[in-house]
């Protein structure tokens, strides 16, 4: 008895995708602009420094200073390619 109450009726892939796209479509006539996006257009990027390199850049203003004399004496003046 047991294996008539469980015996699955087998479901075909494209059904599974079909059934699926339904749930994920997007309307993007609805979308509204971020608005936490002009916060973020001049906040600072945050980058993961290395423990052994925090042990001798203990602030933020040490590093600034080693990356801008590292640029300063890169070819080209530090000039950033854009």
């Amino acid at each position: 008895m047991k294996s008539e109450t469980m015996k699955k009726t087998p479901t075909t892939k494209s059904r599974k995708i079909a059934e699926m796209a339904k749930e994920y479509r997007f309307d993007y006539s609805k979308a509204k602009p971020n608005r936490f996006a002009s916060r973020m257009k001049d906040s600072p990027l945050v980058a993961v420094i290395d423990p052994d390199i925090s042990k001798i850049f203990k602030t933020a203003e040490q590093v600034n200073n080693a990356l801008r004399a590292l640029i300063s004496a890169m070819p080209e003046h530090g000039k950033a390619k854009q």
